[in-house]
């Protein structure tokens, strides 16, 4: 596919400032930038490329300044990082997309699919389900009966639905995501094994949720485990049953909260977080990577380490961890001239 960098500044409301009618076919990081491709700068640190690689055309910052000349054709725009993701998202959707039913997918009684959309090889949808208008469904996805699937929303090959989940509009699932499996719920018998509580809620997902290939979201012992509008789920990611994410809260990968745990909006979690049950996050909390949260934390928080704490006070720990050996000899020493 070609387009010119005049009709991709149109997309983007961007100013071009060289070559207007220049063809590009491709987008590309900026190190890698070549004849054809479009990139953007928005990180300083990137800036030396722009003078050493050769793309076509490039988004920059309106204020940007150059240094040096420069061979590309340049989108200025208000906000480079966001200007590119627009693009990329134009980009995907002019692209030729699968459409239609294949003859070797299912559905049972009682279900019905929206206009427009795909459903590939061997996806098998349950009774009474009910799905949207163009909504994606790739090869070998399972949808469980009394499931509902919003518009727009795109399931890649191996999603796993299960039965009586609502998935929201303008959602994606990527590859391998287990959508209402059993809740970890046991009873401890008086002979030292395990009775297992049935799990008899659901799984709800609100509007413009992501979800990445390979996590899990347990359905509610009663009621619903629910993922509200606009979250964002990464990879490797569990949540446990009865959890309750919050409206814009973002999620890096092998993170989970186990069951009946509630984070607040507009909050960062970072890789490998773990929050344990029966607690609540605020909200615009940030969780770094790794940490353990085992407390309720308060709204507008930066929490850091394990247990989590105010990064603030985790930080001047870790400085003193640094010096651990220093400080227990000088205790040493104390001691030893305190005896004398």
């Amino acid at each position: 596919m070609q387009l010119t960098v005049k009709e991709i500044a149109k997309i983007l409301k961007g100013t071009v400032e060289g070559d207007e009618n220049a063809l590009v076919w491709k987008p590309s990081k900026i190190e890698e930038g070549e004849e054809g491709s479009i990139t953007f700068l928005a990180n300083p640190k990137y800036t030396h490329y722009i003078y050493e690689t050769h793309p076509t055309a490039v988004i920059v910052d309106r204020k940007f300044q150059p240094e040096h000349p420069i061979t590309a054709t340049l989108i200025r725009v208000d906000n480079p990082y966001m200007s590119v993701a627009m693009m990329l998202h134009a980009w995907n959707k002019m692209n030729r997309q699968p459409k239609g039913r294949s003859w070797r997918s299912s559905m049972g009684r009682g279900s019905r699919r929206g206009k427009g959309g795909y459903m590939g090889e061997y996806a098998v949808v349950g009774r009474n389900v009910r799905i949207g208008n163009n909504v994606m469904i790739y090869p070998h996805v399972y949808i469980g009966d009394h499931c509902t699937i919003g518009d727009n929303t795109i399931l890649y090959s191996g999603v796993k639905i299960y039965r009586e989940c609502e998935v929201g509009k303008n959602c994606i699932i990527h590859s391998g995501a287990v959508i209402g499996a059993d809740g970890f719920g046991f009873a401890p018998t008086e002979d030292g094994s395990y009775s297992k509580i049935d799990q008899i809620g659901n799984v709800i997902i609100e509007d413009d949720v992501e979800i990445g290939a390979n996590t899990c979201i347990d359905r509610a012992t009663m009621g619903s485990t629910r993922i509200q509008r606009g979250c964002k789920i990464d990879n490797l990611c569990q949540l446990a049953h009865n959890v309750v994410v919050g409206e814009t809260t973002a999620m890096a990968a092998q993170s989970a909260v186990a069951g009946s745990g509630k984070v607040g909006k507009h909050c960062i979690i970072a890789g490998q977080v773990g929050i344990v049950g029966h607690i609540t996050v605020g909200d615009n909390v940030t969780i770094a990577a790794q940490s353990g949260v085992t407390r309720d934390v308060k709204s507008n928080s930066v929490m850091l380490g394990s247990p989590a704490m105010e990064a603030n006070k985790q930080k001047k720990i870790f400085i003193f961890q640094r010096h651990l050996e220093e400080i227990v000899k000088r205790l040493d020493a104390l001691e030893k001239k305190h005896e004398k």
